[in-house]
């Protein structure tokens, strides 16, 4: 117990060192609460413009260390199976629970990664995705596949209706490039869902490329009533 004192008050510390937070302000907040939640819901400390954004390049220094970590014994990061991806997409992501971001990671040949790049990022309802974007940076590192990620602020792990339509969508794009779409991994609550591993992933053109604007949005209305009967018959 006495251990688990020292590290808290030891991580408190580091926090209100590096981000600039009232030590005494953040000390009585993780009397009835956890202390992560500072770190993925920032806003409740109610920080000022930068404050948050030191809170953001902790985050962003967190995920990558917990990155290289992974894979501090490889000099290229491979990402050749649904596992690995979910992984490396879930070290990135799990800790973002404020905002939904998407990313993409372009493929060599290989699978290994050539460039891992967040191309948009939102509130914490949803996010604007737009896949002329993503062409442009596919083109100029001239992979051969790509992994889609995004996280879920909420902690769904199921893939909504825009998450299956922005998979095809970039099927329909990519697929007559001869560019394929390995995995679509959505990263919530903790853990992640692939859509390869489900079997779900589209491996064909279903209509001619469409470059407009996606959205990405919030769970569907049917799955949070779900949740809420599930919660109040415990």
């Amino acid at each position: 117990m006495k251990q688990d004192i020292l590290h808290t008050e030891n991580f408190l510390k580091g926090l209100t060192t590096l981000t600039g937070l009232p030590y005494k302000k953040v000390q009585q907040y993780v009397k009835e609460n956890n202390p992560f939640n500072i770190l993925e819901h920032p806003h409740i400390m109610e920080p000022n413009e930068k404050q948050l954004e030191k809170i953001g390049l902790l985050n962003e220094f967190i995920a990558s260390y917990n990155i290289l970590k992974i894979y501090e014994s490889n000099e290229k990061v491979m990402l050749n199976s649904s596992t690995i991806a979910g992984q490396y997409f879930l070290a990135l992501l799990g800790g973002m629970k404020d905002k939904e971001r998407f990313m993409v990671a372009f493929l060599d040949s290989g699978n290994n990664i050539i460039e891992t790049k967040t191309m948009s990022e939102g509130s914490i309802g949803q996010t604007a995705v737009y896949p002329r974007e993503i062409l442009k940076y596919t083109l100029a590192c001239d992979c051969n596949t790509m992994i889609l990620a995004h996280n879920h602020p909420g902690g769904s792990k199921n893939f909504s209706p825009e998450d299956r339509a922005l998979t095809q969508r970039m099927v329909d794009i990519f697929h007559p490039l001869e560019i394929k779409i390995l995995d679509h991994i959505i990263v919530g609550g903790g853990s992640y869902t692939s859509m390869a591993e489900k079997g779900i992933i589209p491996c064909q053109s279903k209509g001619t490329a469409n470059y407009e604007m996606i959205t990405l949005g919030p769970i569907p209305a049917e799955e949070k009533r779900n949740r809420f009967k599930h919660t109040h018959s415990r």
